[in-house]
């Protein structure tokens, strides 16, 4: 994933981070809100990115003589290509969590059901586990390696 198409922890998409109110009830409307407008965002943001890379790639598509020059050209469409697929698979991720969004379970762990904390969702809004959980798969991922 490339850093431009990540969100800042402190301001996703130019979309200032939420402020919960004393007392608000978790993953509230206000809240879905937010984080749909963020989603959303980085979805047309990484939607751009590949639009650009298309015409990017047939505006500089040339067939050089020089095998070197080829090379070059090839090994950076590989590159872009592979970056994109990344964000094939992140969009397609976008997508499976705005449908949680939709069906009100957004900001719940998958794994132990506590609520996954605003601030974690505002740093990874893809995120589908507490930070303790993310950990503890971590940890049992390195020791299988």
């Amino acid at each position: 994933m490339t850093a431009k198409n990540t969100p800042s922890p402190d301001y996703s998409f130019g979309i200032a981070p939420y402020q919960p109110k004393d007392n608000e009830e978790y993953m509230n409307e206000a809240q879905e809100a937010h984080f749909k407008k963020i989603l959303a965002a980085w979805k047309q943001s990484l939607m751009k990115e590949a639009d650009r890379t298309v015409h990017h790639m047939q505006d500089e598509a040339a067939n050089f003589p020089d095998p070197n020059d080829r090379a070059s050209q090839e090994s950076e469409f590989s590159l872009e290509l592979r970056t994109r697929d990344r964000e094939r698979k992140l969009l397609k991720k976008i997508g499976e969590i705005i449908t949680h969004l939709e069906n009100h379970d957004y900001g719940y762990c998958e794994s132990c059901g506590v609520e996954i904390g605003i601030r974690r969702l505002e740093a990874r809004p893809t995120a589908t586990q507490c930070i303790d959980c993310k950990t503890l798969d971590e940890i049992r991922e390195k020791q299988m390696s």
